[in-house]
């Protein structure tokens, strides 16, 4: 069964780029190629002009769980990158604690998963994705588990981590306000095997205050976008 066919898109560094379309369509497989855990049958990935085709390690990526082990701590869980590729437990934990307040767990770092919030357990999850590498990094809808009012809030504080940490994101959603709200840059993928079927460029002025969703031209995308997946 195909997944994907003829997909072909780009990110600019500091970009924040959004795959837009219904579940099921292929959205986590162009991921999981990206990251090099499926195998591309065809096609190219390429970082900064070079071939990555097929190679793990190039990229963070983040799932929809978030995926902490329930036995370590908060500040142990944001290091395991670090451990992973040789570091001591003490030079790791030097290096995340300065992030531990952008990402709202200060204060946390000592408690067990068990004991945060949803969206608390997303922040940390997202720190940790973070620390395997600060370039380019792969969200797969991370706030679909949340409720509306969480997702809201997290949408809004990922928009001023991403501003501030200089991040290159590739974010995955079949949520058409969420893609608009974050994005630089959406591309509509139709049903599988998914295709691009339109490439939306979001003119709204940064920073992006949460009441823009009410407005006349946040809408007019909005209108835009649901006819163009119809």
């Amino acid at each position: 069964m195909p997944i994907v066919e003829d997909v072909s898109f780009y990110l600019h560094k500091n970009e924040f780029v959004t795959l837009l379309g219904p579940s099921g369509c292929g959205k986590s497989t162009i991921l999981n190629m990206i990251a090099g855990i499926v195998p591309v049958e065809e096609g190219k990935v390429y970082i900064d002009g070079r071939d990555c085709t097929g190679e793990v390690g190039n990229v963070s990526y983040m799932y929809q769980k978030d995926l902490l082990l329930p036995w370590k701590k908060v500040i142990d869980n944001t290091i395991l990158p670090l451990i992973i590729k040789g570091e001591t437990v003490g030079e790791a934990r030097k290096k995340a604690i300065p992030y531990l307040s952008l990402f709202g767990l200060e204060g946390f770092e000592y408690k067990y998963p068990f004991q945060l919030s949803g969206g608390m357990r997303q922040r940390a999850a997202l720190l940790r994705t973070y620390m395997f590498s600060k370039d380019i990094v792969l969200l797969d809808e991370p706030f679909a588990g949340l409720d509306a009012i969480t997702r809201y809030n997290m949408q809004s504080w990922l928009m001023q981590v991403a501003d501030k940490v200089k991040a290159t994101i590739l974010f995955v959603t079949h949520d058409i306000e969420e893609a608009i709200y974050l994005s630089d840059r959406i591309y509509v993928l139709t049903e599988r095997p998914a295709r691009i079927k339109e490439e939306v460029k979001i003119q709204l002025s940064r920073p992006r205050e949460r009441d823009i969703v009410t407005s006349t031209q946040f809408n007019r995308i909005k209108k835009h976008i649901l006819l163009n997946l119809s």
